[in-house]
């Protein structure tokens, strides 16, 4: 009797067996891909929302201006202020109301939401043409999302009307109109460097900087010295949650930046740090509270081109 032998390919063989395998051992479920685990609280930066450079590991406030941290910043949108004023045409030295409403750049509404920006909802800053006044108020706010404020203001010409606030979900903003003044306005002077020692109401303050030439689109470190009028203590307060506040504007009212001390801890000498845009003479105000008394002081600090 023969045999005949049937030859089977090896790869053929090898096939069988795993599918013999296959049909005897359970398969293993397929596990779904990997989810990213959720980030801790100690993984997530605690941003200011106005001194952006301060950033922690722990939620609390800003060491320098106060304003609660936030766990990341929302994308920065510009919140348009509508000014209206009553009557329409002020005079100079004759009462004007001011109402101010916010609207949300994405559906055109009135923003009705704010959260707290150094104590309040709404800052103001008026400052003429010539930037011989100055003022820094806290219009009223209204359950209808208006904020109001009555003033008189001293002299005819254009005023810059700079609204400072944080809506919420937004982020903050210094948002900038102007105003006309009916009458006949004075000629206006050209701005003069001025950086000699200033007076406020009780409380005398010396300045330099570093370098001691600033230049446009460098940091400028601005140092302040504070002396108590007629020998007294020193009594410096925080004022609106900080311990001085800072406005510098360019002489054609164009570049308008509010910032607080980089260092002070309720001592003599508090330093600011600026960032001057453009070649020019800037009108820099400073705000410190002594005593109960807010003392509001200006110097004409020169900043030059690097060539």
């Amino acid at each position: 009797m023969r045999v005949l032998a049937v030859a089977v390919p090896v790869l053929a063989i090898a096939a069988l067996m795993a599918a013999q395998q296959n049909a005897s051992t359970p398969q293993e479920p397929v596990s779904a891909p990997q989810q990213p685990a959720p980030e801790k609280e100690d993984d997530v930066d605690f941003i200011c929302p106005m001194d952006k450079d301060v950033r922690t590991k722990q939620p609390g406030k800003c060491p320098r201006c106060g304003m609660k941290l936030v766990a990341g910043i929302a994308d920065a949108s510009e919140y348009p202020v509508n000014l209206k004023l009553s009557p329409r045409a002020a005079r100079a030295g004759q009462p004007v109301n001011m109402t101010f409403t916010v609207e949300n750049p994405k559906d055109h509404s009135v923003v009705k939401k704010f959260d707290l920006v150094h104590e309040k909802l709404f800052h103001l800053f008026l400052i003429s043409d010539d930037l011989r006044f100055f003022a820094h108020e806290h219009p009223e706010p209204q359950p209808s999302g208006e904020f109001r404020f009555t003033t008189a203001l001293p002299k005819a010409g254009a005023y810059r009307v700079a609204a400072d606030f944080y809506p919420t979900g937004g982020t903050p903003q210094m948002i900038v109109n102007t105003m006309y003044v009916a009458g006949k306005a004075e000629p206006k002077q050209p701005l003069q460097v001025d950086l000699t020692p200033q007076a406020g109401k009780n409380l005398h303050a010396s300045m330099t900087t570093e370098p001691p030439q600033p230049l446009a689109g460098f940091k400028t470190l601005l140092f302040f010295q504070l002396e108590p009028a007629g020998g007294g203590r020193l009594e410096l307060q925080q004022y609106l949650g900080a311990w001085g506040h800072m406005l510098a504007a360019s002489e054609d009212l164009v570049d308008l930046m509010h910032t607080h001390p980089f260092i002070a801890d309720g001592g003599p000498k508090v330093q600011f740090n600026m960032i001057f845009p453009r070649e020019g003479i800037y009108r820099v105000w400073v705000q410190f509270q002594n005593a109960g008394e807010v003392n509001t002081m200006a110097f004409n600090v020169p900043v030059q081109q690097l060539r």
